[in-house]
C-alpha cells in the first residue's frame, strides 16, 4: 500500500489522516511513541485555542515540542515532557496564567498522569492458509 488511512471519529464527526508506509517492510512511517507524543502537542494546542477564547485573549501562534524516551520494546515511555511558546494579543502574565491553566486541563496530558489502564477488549484473528 502507498500510504496508511486512518479515520477518527468522535461523536458522528469523522476525518482522516493520512500517514505514509515505512520505505520498506510492513506499518507506519510514524511510530507509536511519536503519535502518542503528537497527541500531547496536539491537545495543548487545541485547548489553548479553546481556553483563550474563553478569556477573549487572541492567539496567533502556539508551538508545542514533546520530548521523552523510551526503553526496550514493551517499556513505557519515560522522562516525558513539554515544552510551549504562545504569541498572542495579551499581556505576557496572562498568556503565561492562560498556559498554566491549560496545561490543568489538557485532556490527554492528565490520562497519562493517572496511568490509565489499558485493555484489548476483543480480537480477531483471520487466517488464510488454505
Amino acid at each position: 500500500y502507498d500510504k496508511h488511512l486512518v479515520t477518527l471519529t468522535t461523536n458522528d464527526n469523522a476525518h482522516s489522516i493520512v500517514i505514509a508506509p515505512k520505505a520498506s517492510g510492513f506499518g507506519s512511517s510514524a511510530n507509536g511513541g511519536e503519535l502518542l507524543f503528537l497527541a500531547l502537542a496536539t491537545c495543548f494546542c487545541n485547548d489553548i485555542y479553546r481556553e483563550a477564547a474563553k478569556r477573549g485573549i487572541e492567539v496567533e501562534r502556539v508551538e508545542v515540542d514533546v520530548d521523552g524516551q523510551f526503553g526496550a520494546e514493551g517499556e513505557p515511555a519515560t522522562h516525558v515532557t513539554y515544552q510551549a511558546r504562545v504569541v498572542a494579543h495579551a499581556a505576557e502574565a496572562e498568556i503565561r496564567n492562560l498556559m498554566q491553566h491549560t496545561d490543568t486541563l489538557a485532556e490527554i496530558q492528565n490520562t497519562l498522569r493517572v496511568q490509565t489502564p489499558v485493555t484489548l477488549e476483543r480480537i480477531e484473528a483471520v487466517s488464510i492458509l488454505p
